[in-house]
């Protein structure tokens, strides 16, 4: 077991911090918790005290009545310096939440609290856990400040994506789960993931200040799509009743929006065809909004002849309106209405009919109940796919606006049960099943 430290600064994600030291006792880990003077507004010092058994600093100037040791370990006889001692005896320095002004100070040496100066004196590994609304995520300072740390050693274990602290917002810049937090510390310790992602040349940022790497969950994202063109269907389509009213569905996006992110992340082009998705646009990815089956269908016949994967994660309605009103219906003297449905062209289908050699495409299948892999079967050999992607949606919890997913990848190989996890996570599992598809 290991001495893990813990640096917490002053986000609002400060609680899950709180989560990760009782999981972190729980699995055996000697803990010790330093804290930044903002971070105290939102979890109390006495939290943490009572939860490692051992005194929590928060000044530079405090003396540690520990004297630098960790719970269960002797003391010295002398009075050690605090910032010093701490990470001299930890085999591991963790900062979480990590906010922006935190990240920011880190990544130009400023020394202006125990947590910033324990950062400076450590020579153990270091992971930063980032925790800020998307915006401050996305904006070029962060990235620039990000991609320095990952330069300077520091393992920086990227944000999720979901709800945010202010209301009604989602997008990515949620700290990463205590759980998945835990799991990178004790990979790094056991030799099993990457020190840092170092790069090789200056930094580039893309498109809205996103550098190559941005998305990635954890450092050293490996290139492995780099040299492809994916493209990625996302949303759902509306089909106008008339100027107001939709036939639509409750497809948010966030699966599709996940696996262009990774497949960013990872090195590839991609192009994103996006159905009415009110979520920010994955950075790296070209997007092109569309809101009707037909404008979908138009966008993706554009963007395939260069494709070399398609991921075809859109829901795409099925059936539209035949004679959608110009204005708008009025209620006054009806007692109902009828609508007539037409059948819309399936988009994946004839997508499938025009492709060439090296093409990889893959589909996606919401289904409900019992025979819902035999479902995807049968679609995958009706359309001539390479995989599809199934889920389940009568299972709480997962699919429609969820941060979650549990899916079922279905191959002519046979199928592989992915359980459930952050999209973000399911989309690297469908991608490497792309890759192995593809012969890589």
């Amino acid at each position: 077991m290991a001495r893990l430290l813990l640096g917490v600064t002053g986000g609002i994600a400060a609680y899950k911090s709180i989560l990760f030291v009782r999981l972190a006792t729980k699995a055996g880990h000697q803990v010790r918790v330093v804290q930044t003077e903002t971070s105290q507004r939102f979890v109390a010092p006495e939290t943490f005290r009572a939860i490692t058994g051992a005194p929590v600093l928060t000044d530079e100037f405090e003396p540690d009545p520990m004297r630098g040791a960790f719970p269960g370990d002797p003391q010295p006889t002398h009075a050690a310096i605090s910032h010093l001692a701490l990470v001299e005896n930890a085999d591991a320095y963790v900062i979480a939440p990590a906010t922006a002004n935190a990240i920011a100070g880190l990544a130009t040496g400023r020394a202006d609290s125990l947590v910033a100066s324990a950062y400076l004196a450590a020579d153990c590994p270091v992971l930063v856990a980032p925790a800020m609304n998307h915006r401050m995520w996305h904006h070029p300072a962060t990235l620039r400040n990000v991609a320095r740390l990952r330069e300077d050693g520091a393992i920086v274990v990227d944000p999720g994506s979901g709800a945010l602290a202010s209301k009604g917002e989602h997008g990515d810049g949620r700290v990463a789960e205590p759980e998945e937090l835990l799991a990178a510390v004790e990979a790094v310790l056991s030799g099993t993931a990457p020190s840092a992602a170092v790069p090789t040349g200056p930094l580039e940022l893309g498109p809205g200040g996103a550098s190559p790497s941005e998305g990635s969950l954890a450092p050293g994202t490996p290139q492995d799509l780099a040299g492809l063109h994916v493209l990625v269907s996302a949303g759902g389509t509306r089909e106008p009743i008339d100027a107001v009213r939709f036939v639509g569905n409750r497809s948010s996006g966030r699966m599709g929006y996940a696996v262009a992110a990774r497949a960013a992340a990872r090195g590839a082009r991609v192009t994103v065809v996006a159905a009415n998705v009110g979520l920010p646009d994955p950075a790296g990815c070209t997007v092109v909004p569309v809101a009707t089956a037909e404008e979908l269908r138009a966008a993706c016949a554009e963007a395939f002849g260069s494709t070399d994967v398609l991921v075809m994660a859109a829901a795409v309605a099925d059936f539209r309106p035949v004679d959608p009103e110009a204005g708008k219906i009025k209620k006054q003297g009806r007692t109902g209405m009828t609508i007539e449905l037409e059948a819309t062209v399936d988009v994946l289908l004839e997508l499938s009919a025009r492709r060439r050699p090296g093409q990889t495409l893959v589909g996606f299948a919401a289904e409900h109940g019992d025979q819902a892999v035999a479902h995807a079967r049968e679609k995958l050999t009706r359309k001539g796919l390479d995989a599809v992607v199934v889920n389940d949606v009568s299972q709480p919890g997962i699919a429609f606006d969820a941060t979650d997913n549990a899916v079922t990848i279905v191959t002519a190989g046979g199928d592989r049960a992915v359980a459930r996890a952050a999209k973000e996570r399911i989309a690297d599992a469908i991608l490497d099943d792309v890759l192995v598809s593809r012969g890589g």
